[in-house]
């Protein structure tokens, strides 16, 4: 899916600067530090990290830490919100490239990103609720791009354009996450290395399956579809006697 594609072509200027800033600013209060800090630890060592290690690597006491939020829970949930505001910031901020379906680019492309796209990471890999908007921003702008895709020839249509864009953004960033989990970065801030890693190993592969297919037959989906209710927009997709390659099983 684009999602994971190459970028398309960019002007000669820095591709990763931005119209705002690169990272949210702080507010220079003692509670902002705190939530920058957090935020970053979590990035690094996932939601395990203790309220010492984030009150030490922000120079302020455990009980600072608590004052300011109550409990690492809701400071958790600070972090949370104060990453969501960041996704947003940046594909305000990279609209050009990010809303065309590019914005793991836009995140890989920049070390400077490697904080918000670590703690994506982990958030998906807790089920939290960056990890859902995420997954649900990417979504929403694949559904755009793939029906201008179809309306255009490029990519055929589906029988379920939804379900099928919901299983691409999926595969996308479930092959991604489980990339970086089993081969994480040897320096746990360098995310964006690992990202970029994995997009090159598997460019090839997933190119030659949305490109040349996988199946030479079509007895699969013809016997699948026997046995189900036609799924939404059936009527708009390929009927059970058109070939999907060049060639049609006997």
């Amino acid at each position: 899916m684009r999602s994971v594609d190459a970028a398309p072509e960019e002007p000669t200027t820095d591709p990763t600067a931005a119209r705002g800033p690169l990272v949210p600013a702080s507010d220079g209060s003692t509670r902002g530090r705190i939530l920058d800090v957090a935020m970053r630890r979590f990035a690094r060592s996932g939601f395990g990290a203790s309220v010492r290690s984030i009150a030490s690597d922000a120079g302020v006491s455990p009980a600072l830490v608590i004052h300011h939020f109550g409990s690492k829970d809701t400071l958790h949930t600070a972090c949370d919100e104060y990453v969501l505001a960041w996704i947003r910031e940046v594909k305000r901020d990279s609209i050009g490239r990010a809303a065309g379906g590019n914005l793991l680019q836009v995140l890989a492309a920049a070390d400077q990103y490697a904080p918000l796209v670590g703690y994506v990471l982990r958030s998906l890999q807790a089920g939290g609720a960056v990890g859902r908007e995420f997954t649900e921003h990417m979504i929403a702008d694949a559904e755009v791009y793939t029906a201008e895709a179809v309306r255009d020839g490029v990519v055929r249509p589906s029988r379920d354009e939804s379900a099928r864009v919901r299983y691409l953004v999926y595969s996308a960033l479930g092959a991604m996450l489980l990339s970086v989990t089993l081969d994480p970065p040897q320096d746990a801030e360098d995310v964006t290395a690992a990202m970029r890693r994995f997009m090159s190993e598997l460019y090839l592969p997933m190119l030659e399956l949305f490109t040349e297919g996988f199946l030479t037959t079509r007895r699969m989906l013809d016997d699948y579809l026997l046995y189900v209710p036609d799924p939404p927009g059936r009527a708009q997709a390929p009927t059970a006697g058109t070939p999907h390659h060049d060639e049609e099983e006997p």
